[in-house]
């Protein structure tokens, strides 16, 4: 078997980087209700 995570930054941040967020309409609704709730880190 193999491990079920493995990590990797550049995958990561394509996947659910800011970017990656604001390119689609649905990531753009993710990022305004972080906005909205104040986060620190939006993606």
């Amino acid at each position: 078997m193999q491990p079920t995570y493995r990590p990797s930054k550049i995958a990561r941040a394509r996947k659910c980087g800011f970017r990656a967020r604001s390119k689609t309409r649905g990531g753009r609704k993710v990022l305004a209700n972080r906005r909205r709730v104040g986060r620190k880190r939006l993606a």
